[in-house]
């Protein structure tokens, strides 16, 4: 499947849930009919500069527009020089596409984020690596179509072009050990020496949805736990404040998500007898969970990122979840 059709089924998911034609289309034939409408001409000068601020999808939708922009999409290495794909175009892309969207970058790639793209394989990779000695950054959590030894190839190609890797992520590769691991760090560590890694804390974590603002805080996002020796994102715990409002570490309760409950608010570790539960199915501290609101019902409450699932209670100032909002409804039938 080429770029074109790759655009055209996703134009298509977009108007089919986002659009409704009874809304858009007497307002479209309402312009048609009007005396001050513009004439078709060529496109504003300023489009062609945002093209380099410009996401995957809306450049390969900006080049069907039409030639001018077709040619400066086509043209331009700048707005292909960090690519980044993520949902929902994750779930189309195929090594053939990619192949075709990286080669726009004519060998200048300096980003490639692929974000859960479970049809990628190792030789498709591959190949986009052999192309593009550049990348400092290769994001690729979640796809599952790799293997370590693929990956370790391509660290490898990358470190004998003398190139310097800033950032890895590799959570989500299955059957990455121990061994994948440290071969692929020996391979960095023929680039120059990298900074003191810092370290990862869980909300700082949470918090960043996308590759597009999620700052690398490590060369390679994942460790190996000290709690159950696996291959994961390892999160430091900050538990304390110093006096210059920097987090401080605890060690003691360093591990992956696995092996260490974490408040999804604050981010710190949770003992056992103060885990509060949600409604969305995370963990609580017992701080957190008494500053939020909690539902008028079952007084459990939403963290944060699960806000937008509140419903309004008739009876009360406060909110109904989901659960009790159903129970309510089937009740008043």
């Amino acid at each position: 499947m080429g770029i074109s059709n790759y655009v055209e089924k996703r134009e298509h998911e977009i108007t089919e849930h986002f659009m409704e034609p009874q809304q858009i289309l007497p307002a479209f034939v309402s312009h048609l009919g009007s005396k001050n409408s513009i004439e078709p001409g060529p496109p504003h000068e300023a489009l062609f500069f945002v093209l380099a601020y410009l996401d995957v999808f809306e450049l390969l939708v900006m080049s069907e527009v039409c030639m001018p922009l077709r040619d400066a999409v086509s043209k331009d290495v700048l707005p292909w020089r960090n690519i980044i794909i993520e949902r929902p175009l994750n779930s189309r892309l195929s090594d053939e596409i990619l192949v075709q969207i990286t080669t726009r970058a004519h060998g200048r790639l300096r980003t490639l984020a692929l974000i859960n793209c479970f049809k990628i394989t190792d030789d498709g990779l591959q190949t986009v690596i052999e192309k593009n000695h550049l990348i400092s950054k290769l994001h690729i959590p979640g796809c599952s179509g790799l293997t370590p030894e693929g990956i370790i190839r391509i660290v490898k190609t990358l470190s004998q072009h003398h190139n310097s890797l800033e950032s890895l992520q590799i959570n989500g590769i299955s059957s990455l050990k121990k061994e994948h691991l440290e071969t692929i760090s020996s391979h960095l560590q023929m680039n120059p020496p990298q900074q003191k890694p810092q370290p990862i804390l869980y909300r700082h974590h949470r918090n960043s949805f996308t590759s597009r603002n999620k700052e690398s805080r490590r060369v390679i996002d994942v460790d190996i736990c000290p709690k159950c020796n696996e291959v994961r994102i390892v999160f430091d715990c900050a538990r304390a404040t110093s006096e210059s409002g920097r987090e401080q570490p605890f060690t003691h309760c360093r591990g992956c998500y696995f092996c260490i409950s974490r408040c999804e608010e604050c981010g710190r570790c949770v003992d056992d007898e103060e885990v509060e539960e949600t409604l969305c199915s995370g963990i609580l501290c017992t701080d957190c969970w008494l500053r939020l609101p909690k539902c008028c019902s079952c007084n459990k409450a939403y963290c944060k990122q699960h806000a937008n699932q509140q419903r309004s209670s008739p009876d009360t100032t406060g909110f109904l979840c989901e659960l009790c909002n159903e129970k309510l409804e089937f009740t008043g039938n």
